[in-house]
Parts: C-alpha cells; sequence; structure tokens
C-alpha cells in the first residue's frame, strides 16, 4: 500500500512540475514535495508501517524518489535561469561601438601632476626618488631630527596618535634618518609623501597635505647649492627665471635655518591676488642639516655636512591654478577639478 503511495506521489509530481513559469512556482512545488509538512516527510513517517518484508524496497524507492526531485528542482531552477538571461539579451538595446561618442575623459588631481613635474625636474638634477611611511615611530618623525621629547617645536604640530604609540607623520622629515643611514654621507635624495596635521580645516589649511623634502650630503656643501637647486627647479616649473630670497627661519633639524621665498611670477613682484599683494610668495623652509642629525645618521659632521628643503605641493597647486579653497584638493568635487587639467 505504501509503495503505490510512492508511485503515486511520482505521478503528482511530474505533472507539478511539467509547466512551471517562474521561481515563485518552483518554491511552490518545493515545498508541497521537500518541505517539512510536504508528501515525501509523510511518506518516510509511514514507514514504521511498512511490512518488515517490505521495508528494504520502500527505503530504496522514497529515497529514489527524493533524490529526483531534487535533481529536477534544481534543473527546473537553472532552466528558469537561463530562459532569463535569453529575455534579458533580447530585450536589450544594440549597441553600435564603432560609432563615434562624445565622452569626456578623466584626468589626475592637479596635485599628482604637479608632483609629477616636480619630481621629474630633480630627478633630471641627479636626485634619488625615495618614498617614506605613512605611519612612522616618534623617533623617526621626532628625536632623530632634533626634536627632543618636551622640546617646544612639537607644540607647532597636532599630532595624530596612533594606540600603539606610533603617529601619523607630521612631516617628510620623518624620512630622513633612514635616508642617511642608507645612502650613507654622500647623496642627493629626494621624498615625497603626504603627511598629517590635526588642525582645523578652512580655506588655506587642511589636515592631510602632499610634501616634497629633499637632502644633499657631501663635502663642503653650502647654501648657495641650496639656492641654485631651487631656482634650477622654479626655472623648469615656471618655464622663466625667478629671482629668490632668503629670510631667518627656525626649523630644529636645520642650523642655520631659512624661509626660502620666489617673487611672484604672475605679477613680477608688483603685487598681485596669487601673492597676496607682498610682491613674494613664501616657498620653501630649508636650512644647513643640523650637526645632531647627522650624528644620529651615523654621519661625522666634522667631514660632512649638507642642507634640506621642503616644498608643498598643496600650495605649489594654489600658486599656480589661483585656487582659492586647499579643501578641494582632497574632494570628489569634479566640476572643480577638471578644470585644472589645462592649467598645469
Amino acid at each position: 500500500m505504501e509503495i503505490n503511495n510512492i508511485n503515486e506521489t511520482e505521478k503528482c509530481f511530474d505533472e507539478d512540475s511539467s509547466n512551471i513559469q517562474n521561481l515563485e512556482e518552483l518554491e511552490n512545488i518545493r515545498l508541497k514535495y521537500l518541505g517539512k509538512k510536504g508528501a515525501i516527510t509523510d511518506i518516510m513517517a509511514k514507514f514504521r508501517e511498512v511490512p518488515v518484508e517490505l521495508k528494504k524496497e520502500f527505503g530504496i524507492k522514497v529515497n529514489a524518489l527524493k533524490t529526483k526531485i531534487e535533481n529536477n528542482i534544481e534543473q527546473i531552477k537553472a532552466d528558469l535561469a537561463s530562459k532569463q538571461i535569453e529575455r534579458e539579451i533580447k530585450n536589450t538595446k544594440m549597441f553600435d561601438y564603432s560609432l563615434p561618442v562624445d565622452t569626456k575623459t578623466g584626468s589626475l588631481n592637479p596635485r599628482t601632476i604637479i608632483q609629477k613635474q616636480v619630481v621629474d625636474i630633480f630627478k633630471n638634477m641627479g636626485f634619488v626618488v625615495e618614498d617614506g611611511k605613512e605611519v612612522e615611530t616618534e623617533y623617526n618623525n621626532f628625536e632623530s631630527v632634533n626634536v627632543p621629547k618636551n622640546h617646544p617645536a612639537r607644540d607647532m604640530q597636532d599630532t595624530f596618535w596612533l594606540n600603539n604609540g606610533e603617529l601619523l607623520k607630521t612631516q617628510t622629515s620623518a624620512a630622513q634618518n633612514r635616508i642617511l643611514r642608507t645612502y650613507g654621507p654622500v647623496c642627493k635624495v629626494i621624498f615625497p609623501g603626504r603627511v598629517f596635521r590635526n588642525e582645523a580645516l578652512d580655506a588655506k589649511h587642511e589636515n592631510t597635505f602632499f610634501q616634497l623634502e629633499g637632502v644633499v650630503v657631501g663635502k663642503n656643501v653650502t647654501i648657495a647649492n641650496l639656492i641654485y637647486f631651487e631656482k634650477a627647479m622654479l626655472k623648469s616649473l615656471f618655464k622663466k627665471d625667478i629671482e629668490v630670497r632668503l629670510r631667518p627661519g627656525f626649523f630644529p633639524f636645520t642650523e642655520p635655518s631659512y624661509e626660502l621665498d620666489a617673487r611672484c611670477p604672475f605679477c613680477g613682484g608688483r603685487g598681485c591676488h596669487t601673492c597676496g599683494g607682498s610682491g613674494w610668495l613664501e616657498l620653501c623652509p630649508c636650512g644647513m642639516i643640523h650637526p645632531n642629525v647627522l650624528k644620529m645618521a651615523g654621519i661625522d659632521p666634522e667631514e660632512y655636512n649638507g642642507f634640506a628643503f621642503g616644498l608643498g605641493f598643496d600650495r605649489l597647486v594654489m600658486i599656480r591654478t589661483n585656487l582659492d579653497d586647499i579643501r578641494y584638493l582632497n574632494s570628489n568635487n569634479l566640476k572643480v577639478m577638471s578644470q585644472f587639467k589645462t592649467k598645469m
């Protein structure tokens, strides 16, 4: 009797599954036969009522039916998916890839453009290009560049500290000790990178910006060598000779320290919007590398000396493009940013 019930159930499944149109109908069929209250569950619940001599045959048949239903449902599911893809392809509007299209091409961030230009200029002058880490140790960021604990210069930089005692570097100088130890007492190296300061944001200040640090070390290096390299860089960047001047400055890792200004290349020193009417652009903090910094890098300051300088790519972009809000450089405002690809 129960074996006849299995055969009847199989016949019903064949009829029910012969014309399924969608996944909802298929799910209803699956529940009807394989669900907790489905036909297969009901049949297996009557196994104890089957005579002993028929139990083996009953078990074989019910398992075979269950396997058949499972396989057929999976096959129907695959067929429905295939038909859906065919319908989507049929309803898709054909596109002729040979037709000309009016597209707006993307562009690099203006900061990236000017960084590549500056780096290429220094490479042509014989500088090696190195990368710096963005997460640094306290020693590399401060102590190795002559900023010991409790030094007042630390108060000038609001630092992002990490839970493990490391920090997001506040200056590209954080790589200086590693660079000098790597290249030794005679080297010309630049190392661009991203730096971080915990500052309030406004049109002139960002908490994430990009700088370039450069060092030249050897015998009998003077500040005149620094001025030569900076003027050569500016000439290549602005396509004309740029007058520069030095003003006294203070940086713990240089002695003496200077601020190198460039005569405004847009007004020739007469005063304009770009230079704020002063005729000069603050451009490059620099100076002779402090003897303590050389010592910590394993270089004898009695035999070798050198200079270090920094450039801010964000500031150079604002100078070159007259961009009036530094925050655009880290934004996704394509309408603003795309206009600069033809101005760099």
